[in-house]
């Protein structure tokens, strides 16, 4: 499975980023699709729970996420 990264924009100041699991960035197209102007909730990896109106959207991204290990970064373990 891979990462994504979804951000919703509702305006150029206020936005909200959601992280899905995939197997590919087709599926999570197909899924932010069939959301479309609808109520939508999740929790992030914060434990703070989302409730939003996609039909508020103005701008929705999509883009895989590689996250860092910052334990490894900052031990030097990552260069292997």
């Amino acid at each position: 499975m891979k990462e994504f990264k979804v951000t919703y924009f509702f305006d150029e100041d206020y936005y909200i980023r959601r992280f899905i699991y995939a197997e590919s960035q087709e599926k999570v197209e197909e899924l932010i699709q069939n959301e479309r102007d609808e109520y939508i909730s999740f929790t992030d990896s914060r434990e703070i729970y989302h409730e939003l109106n996609t039909r508020r959207v103005r701008v929705t991204q999509i883009a895989e996420y590689h996250r860092k290990d910052n334990e490894k970064k900052a031990t030097g373990r990552d260069k292997t």
